[in-house]
């Protein structure tokens, strides 16, 4: 049976540079860029989460990114950690992105763990809301 969760992350930390090691300002225009990020989860998912990105910057205005995060915490009342792979857009102030859950990546009660999801935020928002429609094996 799919359970469809909701909640919220928050912005704890965000690092990006180009492959080059400059930060976004010194490199204007198209560009490569790597962004470790930490966010903290509340609501079905609650917990915290590290994402390491790889971004590509046709202008300084938009960007596609993909990813893995890996979020250690509990979903519903299960409690371990599962991997994301995340793609996702950025254009107009919005960043858009679906995720899947990696097969194989859930631990303890987490073990089996299989689903799908997704998030849209505007630039600076505090708490972006999140979906994930998962199942277990």
């Amino acid at each position: 049976m799919t359970t469809h969760a909701t909640g919220t992350f928050t912005m704890k930390t965000w690092e990006e540079k180009t492959w080059e090691g400059k930060s976004l300002k010194e490199a204007p225009g198209a560009k490569l860029t790597h962004a470790v990020i930490t966010q903290t989860f509340q609501g079905d998912i609650q917990g915290e989460g590290t994402s390491q990105l790889v971004m590509m910057y046709p202008d300084d205005q938009s960007a596609s990114f993909t990813g893995l995060q890996r979020i250690v915490g509990r979903i519903g009342q299960r409690t371990g950690s599962f991997v994301l792979q995340v793609n996702g857009t950025y254009a107009d102030n919005l960043a858009k992105a679906t995720w899947s859950v990696m097969p194989g990546s859930g631990t303890e009660d987490l073990r089996g763990l299989r689903g799908k999801g997704a998030y849209t935020s505007k630039h600076g928002d505090s708490n972006v809301p999140i979906t994930l429609d998962y199942d277990f094996e």
